[in-house]
């Protein structure tokens, strides 16, 4: 190329030289940067974030679980006593169902509400679907589950729990399924039914009768074949093989506690919170001082584990080599560590009075726990069981990290 080609530069018209280029690159990620995150934070992924449910406030505290640190409150969330949360596939944002009916959708990077609807007058919890499009809601007020656009929260779907007399049901016992599908439970007709939306927005709905007296709520085993219900009317379990529905319900475990006296029962288990650890599912003895043990390839019971007070969460570290446990009133000061190898217990904690809820970091090697009563959020190294933090939070209660994202039923 001749001379009176080349700029003054030594290439050809039109093309900067690599430092001009390297300089536009970075002032443009600057810009990319101060247009994408909250004003004066670096841009950032979300793998690591989480909420806590401050109660008292109807509000969430937005969580770095890797600096261990409160980043943002967000309110505005209403009635949060009892209040559950699932996150967009993105993990970016968090839907928080509250016990007032209100559904809120909140950008965990922009930390605040994006939008939100009141669809019921008492709600008990939700599941997103598993293409991560539609939100379900389980109501007790009209008894039933409503469905919503996860981008809008416009309504896609109402499916009123209407029972053989008439009567609507309260809906308990929420899950998402693969497939698109959602199960839950009718509390007052002791049913289970299925609601399909594999094939657009009009759920097929199979309904299995006679399950067994007042399911209260329920779980999916991370794989997302069986549904498993637990029951407050009777001894008990109704179990579904999700991969068969058509076989109908499985009852499993109705001798346990046959002809023994319960306790009374301060605080319902959650059964979400069973634990699943390898050959074995450890879950809350309902009214006993108890964790029961089953094998999950024949659902029968190995042994029982004494405890110290009715379980409300026994919950498996993500390697599944212990199971954490903390107990209803008068005994919610403590929490216990089961071994699974040994299937014993192998260490108390007392991080204060009222644990409500645990939740560990993606790989387990950290556990936050909310202690209400003294408005706080303990992390515990879950190897030598230091505490590495206390947050504050104002009535701490359920704690949520982002990598719910990735699995079934949470």
């Amino acid at each position: 190329m001749s001379g009176a080609y080349r700029s003054q530069y030594g290439r050809s018209p039109g093309i900067l030289p690599p430092a001009r280029i390297r300089a536009l690159a970075v002032l443009v990620a600057l810009a990319l940067m101060a247009g994408c995150t909250v004003p004066g934070t670096a841009l950032r992924g979300t793998g690591d974030l989480g909420v806590v449910v401050e109660r008292a406030d109807g509000a969430l505290a937005v969580v770095d679980t890797s600096a261990r640190e409160v980043l943002d409150v967000v309110p505005g969330l209403g009635d949060l006593s009892h209040a559950s949360v699932v996150f967009s596939q993105d993990e970016r944002h968090a839907f928080v169902f509250g016990r007032d009916g209100g559904l809120s959708k909140v950008d965990l990077l922009r930390r605040r509400v994006v939008a939100r609807v009141v669809q019921s007058g008492n709600s008990i919890g939700g599941a997103i679907s598993q293409d991560g499009r539609l939100v379900a809601v389980s109501n007790y007020e009209p008894g039933g589950v409503r469905v919503f656009d996860a981008r809008t929260l416009e309504p896609v779907a109402d499916i009123p729990a209407v029972t053989a007399d008439g009567e609507r049901s309260k809906v308990v016992g929420l899950v998402d399924a693969p497939g698109n599908r959602f199960v839950f439970s009718l509390f007052d007709a002791g049913e289970i039914w299925i609601a399909d939306f594999s094939a657009g927005d009009t759920p097929e709905i199979t309904r299995l009768r006679e399950v067994g007296r007042q399911p209260y709520d329920a779980l999916i085993t991370p794989d997302g074949r069986y549904y498993v219900a637990g029951l407050f009317g009777e001894d008990g379990l109704a179990l579904v093989d999700l991969w068969h529905p058509e076989r109908g319900v499985r009852r499993i475990l109705d001798h346990y506690g046959r002809g023994e006296e319960r306790l009374p029962v301060y605080k319902m288990p959650h059964l979400e919170g069973w634990a699943m650890a390898g050959d074995y599912a450890l879950l809350p003895a309902v009214g006993r001082h108890e964790v029961l043990v089953v094998n999950r390839h024949d659902w029968q019971e190995v042994t029982r584990i004494p405890v110290h007070g009715q379980p409300v969460f026994v919950m498996a570290r993500p390697d599944g080599r212990e199971v954490w446990v903390n107990f209803a009133f008068p005994d919610n000061d403590t929490v216990q560590i089961i071994d699974v190898e040994s299937l014993a217990v192998a260490d108390t904690l007392e991080p204060g009075k009222g644990v409500l809820h645990m939740e560990f970091t993606p790989r387990g090697e950290h556990v936050w726990v909310s202690v209400r009563d003294e408005d706080r959020v303990q992390v515990y190294d879950t190897r030598t069981r230091e505490v590495l933090a206390e947050l504050p939070a104002n009535k701490p209660s359920g704690i949520f990290f982002t990598d719910r994202a990735g699995r079934v039923g949470l």
